[in-house]
């Protein structure tokens, strides 16, 4: 899925920014052991994957990319039940997006560089 966030004005219109999820597997062996021994016991654990995040860069600092990133989380967790998604996995694309993720709660895989993740159950906390 692909959303937009657009304006208009004087019948002009613009993407501020946009975001995609996609269906995606974390294999259960990269997640942290105490993570891991909770999860289902499947060799790949179905989550959903926040797989672009972008602002049109005259609109940065605007908050419109925290809009979106809460955009994404909330709409994840609304298909987290049919999909059976546990987690939303993102790809940080710098230091500044890889901490921009830890301070929602998002986990980095230790063996991945720039890949980090959140349990549903915790965004389902952030929308309670």
């Amino acid at each position: 899925m692909r959303r937009a966030l657009c304006f208009d004005t004087a019948g002009e219109s613009a993407v501020l920014g946009d975001y995609t999820l996609s269906s995606f597997g974390i294999d259960v062996g990269m997640v942290p052991p105490e993570i891991a021994k909770k999860l289902p016991r499947y060799p790949l654990i179905p989550a959903t994957l926040l797989g672009h995040l972008a602002v049109d860069e005259r609109h940065h600092g605007e908050g419109i990319g925290e809009f979106l990133f809460m955009d994404a989380l909330h709409r994840s967790q609304g298909q987290s039940g049919p999909i059976a998604a546990v987690a939303v996995v993102v790809e940080a694309i710098d230091e500044q997006a890889e901490r921009f993720y830890q301070h929602f709660g998002f986990i980095p895989f230790p063996t991945i560089i720039g890949r980090l993740f959140i349990m549903m159950k915790t965004v389902k906390q952030l929308f309670a």
